[in-house]
């Protein structure tokens, strides 16, 4: 299959979901690749399912990924890794911030966030959780979760052959850049150091 590979991500709207998308897709080109991306948006405004999937290889036909067809799920939000694990091929792999943010029922009292997520997960494929969001305190970016994620995607992925700050000094708004190099520098750290984990 010239060596294809199918990566979805998945956030909630708000999370930054489409740019880390972005930031990779335009790495992977410069790396020589054909590359995919298509994006699928729920009530992103509200909270609501955001994914994007990548493809990437020496020729991509079909942009998107079906059931069963991933290499990689990188979720943003423990629900949301659950809600898309049947994307993941049987020897896939999962990346997953260890990371919550309720629904609207669970805001309103109407439902509880369900227990046992990574459990289920764990069960169904090779799963490595990241706190993200710690991580980006730490660093002073408690917005930049998301390029966290995309670091820890690179670095799990050996990704290094392109300059990744070239790329996010280019795609980033000015005011923002430093910080998401921080951000990116973090999360591929975070890999080398062993610090993804599973349960």
């Amino acid at each position: 299959m010239n060596g294809v590979k199918s990566i979805l991500l998945a956030g909630v709207g708000g999370q930054g979901t489409i740019l880390a998308s972005r930031l990779l897709t335009i790495g992977l080109l410069e790396m020589g690749h054909d590359v995919k991306m298509s994006e699928i948006h729920g009530m992103s405004q509200r909270g609501g399912s955001v994914t994007t999937q990548v493809r990437f290889g020496k020729k991509i036909c079909a942009p998107t990924i079906g059931i069963g067809g991933a290499d990689l799920l990188v979720s943003f939000e423990e629900m949301e890794t659950y809600r898309w694990l049947s994307y993941i091929k049987p020897d896939g792999k999962v990346i997953m911030n260890d990371y919550r943010i309720p629904s609207a029922p669970i805001l309103s009292g109407q439902a509880d966030y369900p227990e046992g997520l990574k459990e289920e997960i764990q069960k169904k494929a090779d799963l490595q959780i990241i706190d993200a969001a710690k991580m980006a305190m730490e660093i002073g970016q408690p917005k930049a979760m998301n390029v966290v994620l995309l670091g820890a995607l690179v670095g799990s992925m050996d990704l290094m052959s392109v300059d990744w700050e070239k790329i996010i000094r280019e795609n980033v708004r000015p005011q923002f850049v430093e910080g998401n190099l921080k951000a990116f520098r973090r999360g591929m750290d975070s890999v080398r150091a062993g610090e993804a984990h599973g349960i």
